[in-house]
């Protein structure tokens, strides 16, 4: 019996299409700075992180938003600092959109402590699909 050459490609071409399929689906868990689908091409994705952050997690999704579907930035912060910070967030899209605020957004219960994480999802309105490029600029309020 002759063995087939192409056969450990097609194992690995179903394995990938299965996890793609999986991925999809949710029934398998996305690990922290890892999506899906990206948002834009890595070429085309531009960040300017303040050494005081690390960004833990970007990625994008299409949820319901004032009553039609727009794209939603999540973004998770650390401060890897080893003093208290707050940080701005702005995400600036090829299309002249921008969005973004600050973190944490309000200071009644303090600032973000060394070694503490913050998230935050910002949806852009009137986008129904993904940008051709982004920026994305964490800096800090000190």
């Amino acid at each position: 019996m002759k063995e087939n050459p192409y056969r450990f490609t097609l194992l690995g071409l179903w394995g990938a299409l299965l996890g793609l399929a999986l991925c999809f689906s949710g029934a398998v868990p996305v690990l922290a700075g890892e999506s899906c689908s990206e948002c834009v091409p890595a070429d085309q994705l531009e960040k300017q992180i303040a050494p005081e952050a690390e960004l833990l997690d970007f990625s994008c999704s299409f949820q319901e938003w004032k009553g039609s579907k727009s794209l939603h930035f999540y973004v998770q912060l650390q401060n890897v600092s080893d003093t208290e910070q707050r940080f701005r967030v702005n995400i600036f899209l090829e299309n002249g959109k921008a969005v973004g605020g600050l973190l944490p957004r309000k200071i009644k219960k303090g600032l973000i402590q060394a070694g503490d994480t913050v998230e935050y999802t910002y949806p852009v309105r009137g986008m129904s699909e993904n940008p051709k490029g982004l920026l994305l600029r964490v800096a800090t309020m000190n």
